[in-house]
């Protein structure tokens, strides 16, 4: 009960922040990881930091916002494993300005890599996720994608496109036996934001409009995932888990 014995576990973006967490998580919980992200340097220290705890980890080096590094991380993937239990959906990246100020090529590396990675690796992975009942997409999102944040609107875009996304695949892949669901975290103590929370006044700001007044953890994040990657959550898909103190649902 509770575990991810005997599940094999893809997870992107996972050398650092809540993707590094989830992939600490799923491997105490006896899941079979592997990782990628597009850097060497960082992919070789995960591992090492990983048998230090005494925990198996397997990395590949992919860039997945381009289509030669999907086809590179499918190739490593499938040659693997036979099947694919959990897709932890984790990479992304963000340029914050105004709308205005935005190049087309910062507009088109944002939701290249937030949003067209996540819908071509689902589309490449549903041959081997079909194979095994019970198989878990998740992408991580953000309540960017709920309600209006300062964080730019390409981001804001990619994480609504991909809270949709969760919806339809949710209704269209359930017939195949994969469940598809999505965690929206809100300020985490990650790299991402680390120069944000710097900013005393802005970190201020943050936690008056959080009722748990605090900010939260990349662990916390993590075990969302885990629990909807789990057996023990086979009847939800479709849905999206805000991990966020309670700001997406504070009032006056």
């Amino acid at each position: 009960m509770w575990r991810l014995d005997g599940k094999n576990a893809l997870i992107t973006g996972a050398t650092k922040g809540i993707g590094l967490a989830a992939a600490q998580v799923f491997a105490e919980l006896g899941a079979d990881v592997s990782i990628c992200a597009r850097n060497p340097e960082a992919l070789k220290e995960a591992v090492l930091s990983f048998q230090d705890r005494g925990l198996k980890l397997t990395a590949v080096q992919a860039d997945i916002s381009r289509q030669e590094g999907r086809q590179t991380l499918f190739k490593e993937i499938s040659g693997r494993y036979d099947d694919l239990h959990i897709l932890l959906s984790n990479a992304g990246m963000n340029i914050r300005k105004k709308t205005l100020e935005y190049s087309q090529d910062e507009i088109d590396t944002v939701l290249n890599t937030n949003l067209t990675a996540a819908y071509e690796l689902s589309r490449l992975f549903h041959p081997l996720m079909m194979k095994r009942p019970g198989a878990s997409i998740i992408y991580m999102v953000s309540v960017a994608g709920l309600t209006h944040l300062r964080t730019g609107t390409p981001y804001a875009m990619s994480k609504a496109a991909l809270i949709q996304l969760t919806r339809n695949l949710a209704c269209e892949w359930a017939p195949d036996g994969i469940r598809v669901n999505a965690v929206a975290p809100w300020y985490i103590e990650t790299p991402m934001v680390k120069e944000l929370l710097k900013d005393q006044a802005y970190r201020e700001n943050i936690l008056d409009r959080t009722p748990m007044k605090r900010v939260g953890r990349a662990e916390e994040a993590a075990n969302a995932a885990a629990f909807l990657a789990m057996d023990e959550a086979s009847y939800i898909t479709g849905q999206c888990l805000a991990v966020d103190g309670g700001f997406s649902v504070y009032g006056f």
